[in-house]
């Protein structure tokens, strides 16, 4: 990055005063090493008392902030800093120090500057718990002496050491590529001493993996994944160099009152400081909305829960009394540094009764619009209650992070157990874009928003062992979250935000930080050795819900390599190839699964579809049938019938329809299959009668249209008139509603409605035979022209239609024979 190597004094036009030492940034560029060798330098004094003013000096230091202090170990950090003087294009950064001794003068060609390992062990020592003032100049080099701005911050190093090492995870954002693709996030694990970014201990999981925690010692990890079927399943390791992630190491939070058939993913669990114990919020709920928005792409929030602790020991799962109330949503805990008490977050349950139908614990944006745009406000306040060996106690709000009008979440205890900082935002919980952090003592009192606030979303701290840093996420500089550090001192007094710049690579956001008291060669490598060909089916199954068929086909393929006669794998492929239009090599796969289970229900389904699209309906009857007769189902046997119908084999189509709705009374679709064959042998009531049921199981424009269709048919225009209408509501650019409407309204004789209905239907699709139609109206209004010109168009449209010919040459042989009648 720059050049170490001290020079001496060069002679100077104007007597300067002391000795400066001077290390020279020359970046490979030609312009500075001219710049080094010319003697009319500006001399350090000069720079530290210098204080530009007006439009000249308009240069701000944006990092490090005034007062920062940094620890002790730390690797360099890169001064930033911003000049819209005019005419500067270099800049020179001084260091003095109180000690006496010279300060330290580098150049920059760039508005950032790094200094060397050696020059910032220097920095580091001269400025052990001293301030050291940073000066910044700009000039422009042609005129180097003359100083054009300037600006200056203080910092300090600590004398307190962070010592521990930091596990963090890495997400690609938006979070949606991270739920199609789990297998991009990674965990590292280092410390804030290394050059290097921390080393990936853990990668490549093709399940989701969440939330960490660790023990006081670091010698217990906690880790939330995606284990075969289960979203409650979660990992409890032993912490060593080497660690092995398999199923002897997994529990699953679903095993809690597993009866009583309620769902359960386990959320924000945390390890108890002597590692025995995990506690965790279960029965949950909440609210998960995944946007392409990169800064801020996830709305996730709990709305229900209780606390559920896991005893290791006795390998028993047991309420947290005073705080399993189902009336409230209890959330979020953390446990003090002796394991006595926890601090929680709670809020009453959000109820509606369209959420009560919903079995999903996750709540998307369809079915919460009152959080996602409405932006309805959902808060938390703190409490504390006694564990009490797993008993529980009373609970009670923790004052100063409780009925604040605020959301109150993520509290975290100091491990000398005399603070708690906690996360203060307007509303919700997880990535608010307000979201602050502030101090306060651990039994309540008035919180203090700390220093280190950044301007944008303050989230996920943790302390270090001795009570002296805190390390936390904040999108300060990025969409892509980074990790910053602050100093507590033993008043609860921070210092400025000090920015792990090696901790966060380009393409993630870096979060969940935890200080962990260990070195950190200690953890290396976490190695998955749970995954089975399920968990790949899983995985794959995730990223086809959300259209990633590409990612769906990694996974599959992956779970193939394990088990390559899996059926619901082959299957699963077979559906994403053909979701490709690859229909060939779904049909294989389809076939595959089939030699492996020959009553797989669902392969001879989608072998059946990949049949139909490539032109072999016949083999796809023989498919629908097979699964048939393995797992009878309504929609199977609407499906056989469409098919039946198109062979032209219209009893048994309809016969197919029957079974399937005396399977389902309600199956939408059979309903409306068969009132279509129906309308075919012209039983209008009886077919009335299935496109009614259609729309009761599931309006559609389609279902609509052909009521209408039917009423017409037996002469009850008006009811005719309103389904049509109806078509155009449910899907204003349904084009057959607009115009069986107009023919309804030419029979009615309101030419007016017929013209607006034909006309709506050309601005959703151009047609020759809706123009001709559209002109016999116009025509019959007396609006010759216009009638004309329609036909005409509808000719250039379609040269060869017929009808429009004969119409034209119509209406022009009665113009004329009009115009022959008024001359006579």
């Amino acid at each position: 990055m720059g050049n170490t190597k001290r020079r001496k004094p060069q002679p100077r036009r104007r007597m300067r005063p002391a000795i400066v030492a001077v290390t020279v940034l020359l970046a490979g560029l030609v312009a500075g090493l001219f710049m080094v060798l010319r003697d009319d330098l500006p001399d350090a004094q000069d720079i530290l008392t210098s204080s530009p003013s007006g439009a000249a000096g308009r240069l701000t230091v944006t990092y490090p902030l005034d007062g920062t202090l940094f620890p002790p170990e730390i690797v360099a950090p890169t001064f930033v800093w911003d000049d819209r003087s005019a005419g500067v294009d270099r800049w020179f950064v001084v260091t003095q120090f109180g000690d006496g001794e010279p300060p330290f003068m580098f150049s920059a060609s760039e508005r950032r500057w790094r200094p060397s390992e050696q020059d910032w062990a220097q920095i580091k020592r001269r400025s052990l718990e001293k301030d050291a003032t940073v000066v910044v100049a700009g000039v422009d080099s042609r005129d180097p002496a003359k100083i054009l701005s300037s600006a200056r911050v203080r910092i300090q190093t600590s004398t307190d050491e962070v010592g521990d090492s930091i596990f963090y995870r890495e997400v690609p954002l938006p979070f949606l590529s991270a739920v199609r693709d789990p297998s991009r996030i990674r965990w590292r694990f280092g410390s804030i001493d290394s050059e290097a970014a921390p080393p990936i201990v853990l990668q490549d999981l093709p399940v989701c993996g969440n939330c960490h925690s660790f023990s006081a010692n670091g010698r217990v990890l906690g880790l939330d994944v995606d284990y075969g079927n289960d979203k409650g399943a979660y990992a409890i390791l032993p912490v060593a160099k080497e660690m092995r992630l398999d199923d002897s190491k997994i529990i699953t939070w679903a095993d809690y009152k597993r009866d009583d058939g309620e769902l359960t993913f386990g959320l924000l669990s945390q390890v108890s400081p002597n590692g025995r114990y995990v506690v965790s919020t279960l029965k949950d709920r909440s609210v998960f909305v995944a946007t392409p928005e990169i800064t801020f792409s996830q709305l996730f929030f709990p709305i229900k829960g209780v606390l559920v602790t896991y005893d290791r020991e006795t390998k028993s799962f047991q309420p947290l009394r005073g705080a399993d109330d189902p009336e409230f949503v209890q959330s979020n805990p953390t446990w003090s540094p002796d394991g006595k008490r926890l601090i929680f977050a709670k809020a009453k349950v959000y109820q509606a009764e369209r959420i009560s139908q919903i079995q999903s614990i996750l709540l998307s944006e369809k079915e919460v619009p009152e959080f996602v745009s409405e932006k309805r406000p959902f808060r938390y306040d703190l409490h504390t209650i006694p564990f009490n060996d797993g008993q529980g106690g009373t609970p009670e709000p923790l004052p100063g992070a409780s009925g604040n009008g605020m959301s109150n979440y993520f509290p975290k205890y100091s491990p000398d157990g005399k603070w708690v900082v906690f996360c203060k935002a307007r509303s919700y919980m997880l990535l608010q874009p307000d979201s602050e952090l502030y101090i306060m003592p651990a039994q309540g009192g008035e919180p203090r928003r700390l220093r280190a606030n950044t301007p944008r979303m303050n989230s996920w701290h943790s302390w270090s062992s001795n009570s002296r840093w805190l390390v936390f996420s904040s999108k300060w500089n990025t969409p892509y979250t980074q990790l910053f550090l602050t100093h507590i001192d033993e008043n609860g007094e921070d210092s400025p935000p000090v920015l792990l710049e090696r901790f966060t690579a380009t393409d993630r956001a870096a979060n969940i930080p935890e200080f962990v008291r260990l070195a950190p060669d200690e953890i290396t490598h976490v190695r998955e050795e749970f995954l089975d060909a399920y968990s790949f089916l899983r995985a794959g199954e995730a990223n086809e819900r959300t259209g990633d068929h590409a990612g769906a086909e990694r996974a599959f393929r992956r779970g193939l390599k394990v088990e390559p006669s899996n059926p619901d794998l082959l299957n699963a492929l077979g559906w994403t190839l053909f979701q490709q239009a690859r229909t060939a090599e779904a049909i294989e796969q389809f076939e595959q699964a089939l030699r492996a289970n020959p009553k797989h229900a669902k392969a001879n389904n989608n072998l059946a579809l990949a049949l139909i699209d490539r032109g072999d309906p016949a083999r796809a009857v023989e498919a629908y049938r097979a699964s048939l007769a393995v797992e009878p189902k309504a929609e199977i046997y609407s499906d056989l019938g469409f098919v039946l119908q198109q062979l032209g084999r219209k009893d048994e189509a309809i016969d197919s329809y029957r079974k399937a709705i005396d399977l389902d009374p309600e199956c939408g679709p059979a309903h409306f299959n068969l009132a279509v064959a129906l309308l075919g042998e012209d039983k209008f009531e009886e077919a009335a009668l299935h496109y009614e049921k259609a729309i009761a199981a599931s309006p559609s424009a389609e279902a609509h249209n052909g009521l209408g269709f039917v009423l017409d048919k037996l002469g009850k225009n008006v009811e005719a008139i309103a389904q049509f209408r109806r078509a155009i509501e449910v899907d204003p650019a349904y084009v057959p509603a607009y115009n069986n409407l107009g023919e309804v309204y030419v029979k009615e004789g309101k030419l007016d409605d017929a013209v607006s209905a034909y006309r709506d239907s050309l601005k959703q699709r151009p047609s020759a035979a809706i123009r001709t139609d559209l002109a016999t109206a116009l025509w019959k209004q007396g609006k010759t022209q216009d009638a004309i010109r329609e036909l005409q168009d509808a000719l250039k449209v379609d040269p060869g239609n017929a009808r429009a010919r004969h119409k034209l040459e119509a209406m022009r042989g009665a113009q004329m024979a009009a115009g022959k009648a008024g001359v006579e």
